[in-house]
């Protein structure tokens, strides 16, 4: 006889599975993400036809199978109906579910995780429809503590070369400061130009003695290898210098070190500056995660056929 057991979850995925089943992906409290066949779902008067799909919350009863398990009982918590009715709402949720989807662990409770995704896909289902510079506000503000959960919180009080804090200033229309993905957030753009100037100082210093590096892959002559005297060679460590992945005005660093706390201010005027700085977690995001958002393309789309939608 099959054993069974209870979960309560979130369907993040589903897919077609054999001639009338599908494979739903589901973040559960309990167990973390689990893989589930929903039997018969995709038959027309199948009771888990709607249980099955996306961002339905159920409490299921599921049957240990061989190879994947079987949903006996679904009865469902909640649904988000109204995020299937815009679409810039539905995709910014496919978007959030990415994201949970990257750091869900199998086997393994996961109750902070579940609960802060059905915040953040309340409050999108909440907002109006016609309400699309919200909706990025939302993901990005969404993203950001998805992000932080996973212990992935980018930088965004302090710069990342210095340790001194960081404070919008607008006062000055051309006040910047930098972003750079592989040094973790936000950096210096004073400190950053130096210590740029400072290695390309020391690459002519070293150009001018003579000091080169090779390449593993570098075919080098022999005679390369005899060395001019039994002198040691002193190497020196220099920091190394991060890529600037964008360059912040006063207001988008207001609106990322704003993105910490449990709610944001909206402001109609900063349309622009949001979607800048979703564009930035989605890179940090990405990198750390080491794959593409894919949902984060139709963003793209949307705003590039729909520019008077943000401007």
């Amino acid at each position: 006889m099959s054993k069974t057991y209870k979960a309560t979850g979130i369907n993040l995925k589903s897919q077609a599975f054999g001639e009338s089943d599908r494979l739903v992906t589901v973040l559960t409290q309990e167990l973390g993400l689990i893989r589930v066949i929903a039997p018969g779902s995709r038959k027309h008067n199948s009771s888990l036809g709607g249980r099955s799909a996306m961002f339905v919350v159920n409490e299921l009863l599921i049957a240990k199978g061989r190879s994947l398990d079987k949903i006996t009982q679904a009865q469902t918590v909640k649904s988000y109906p109204r995020l299937a009715q815009d679409l810039v709402k539905l995709v910014a949720s496919q978007y959030l579910a990415e994201i949970a989807l990257c750091q869900a662990l199998s086997e393994q409770p996961q109750t902070e995780l579940y609960e802060l995704l059905n915040e953040h896909l309340e409050r999108l289902e909440n907002l109006p429809n016609t309400d699309t510079p919200s909706v990025v506000a939302y993901l990005t503000h969404g993203a950001f503590q998805l992000l932080a959960l996973a212990g992935l919180t980018p930088q965004v009080q302090i710069c990342c070369l210095t340790g001194r804090t960081l404070k919008p200033d607008f006062q000055d229309p051309h006040s910047q400061v930098g972003f750079s993905v592989s040094a973790g957030g936000t950096v210096c753009l004073a400190a950053w130009e130096r210590l740029k100037k400072e290695g390309d100082s020391n690459k002519v210093a070293e150009g001018e003695r003579g000091i080169y590096s090779i390449s593993p892959h570098t075919p080098i002559p022999l005679h390369s290898y005899t060395p001019k005297s039994q002198a040691y060679e002193t190497i020196t460590h220099r920091q190394e210098i991060p890529a600037l992945s964008k360059r912040l005005d006063a207001e988008e660093l207001t609106i990322l070190q704003q993105l910490s706390q449990s709610e944001i201010m909206l402001n109609a005027a900063e349309k622009n500056s949001w979607l800048s700085v979703e564009q930035i977690l989605r890179q940090y995001a990405q990198y750390h995660f080491g794959r593409p958002i894919r949902s984060a393309a139709l963003i793209d789309s949307y705003f590039a056929a729909n520019h008077d939608a943000i401007v």
